[in-house]
């Protein structure tokens, strides 16, 4: 009897224990699982942060200013550099006079302009255009003129900037371009052997310096002459 009565009491309280127990750990659980939401929510957070710090940097940030992406636009005065070049060299009173042209292109004015002018009707590359913002571009007299000095001198793409305006990728072009165009311009009259007309002439010259029967000489080296003069 008394087993009998005590008996349900018993388990009824063991129940309850473990219901309770039950109740503690989905209670733990549910707090872990909100924790770890917390985290990740602040874990995303912190990269949208990172990523926008990141975009306003860059918009901050002067990478593209010309034409090529990353390239530093420079605000070169084009215009100006091309009417100093034209005053000082070939309007009608120029600064620099024939000898000083001469030196400096390495031929007569009267020459330089003919190879400005077929050049610049073979490629329209060298032609005077207008950009975007409707400002005239290098003129075909700036770009050959870059050309004529990196020629004559030696130097380097980028050494007639500062007084041509001429970027240094723009002269190395001009450069590649120049020498396509001489060449398809002028292979047929001077890229050639000479003809009957052509010896007549220089034998003429020959002759008048002194040298008769001479066609071409540098030094008397590169043409074989039996009567060559010699000390």
């Amino acid at each position: 009897m008394n087993f009998n009565v005590k008996g349900p009491f018993h388990f009824a309280s063991s129940s309850s224990d473990d219901n309770n127990d039950n109740e503690v750990q989905l209670m733990a659980n549910l707090e872990a699982i909100d924790a770890e939401q917390e985290a990740i929510i602040k874990q995303h957070a912190n990269i949208h942060r990172g990523i926008d710090q990141y975009l306003n940097q860059q918009n901050n940030q002067v990478t593209h200013g010309g034409s090529i992406p990353g390239h530093i636009m420079i605000n070169r005065d084009r215009e100006s550099a091309d009417c100093t070049l034209f005053n000082e060299y070939l309007s009608k009173n120029p600064r620099y006079k024939d000898q000083m042209f001469r030196r400096r292109f390495r031929m007569g004015r009267i020459l330089f302009l003919r190879i400005v002018n077929d050049v610049e009707a073979r490629d329209n590359y060298f032609v005077q255009r207008r950009d975007g913002l409707s400002r005239l571009g290098l003129s075909a007299l700036q770009k050959i003129t870059s050309v004529f000095r990196t020629l004559a001198y030696g130097l380097p793409a980028d050494a007639t900037d500062d007084y041509i305006k001429i970027g240094e990728s723009t002269t190395i072009e001009s450069l590649k371009r120049f020498c396509r165009a001489v060449v398809e311009v002028f292979i047929e009259q001077y890229l050639r052997s000479p003809n009957a007309k052509d010896v007549s002439r220089l034998l003429c010259i020959g002759k008048h310096r002194g040298f008769p029967g001479m066609l071409g000489s540098q030094d008397c080296m590169h043409w074989k002459w039996k009567n060559c003069p010699t000390a």
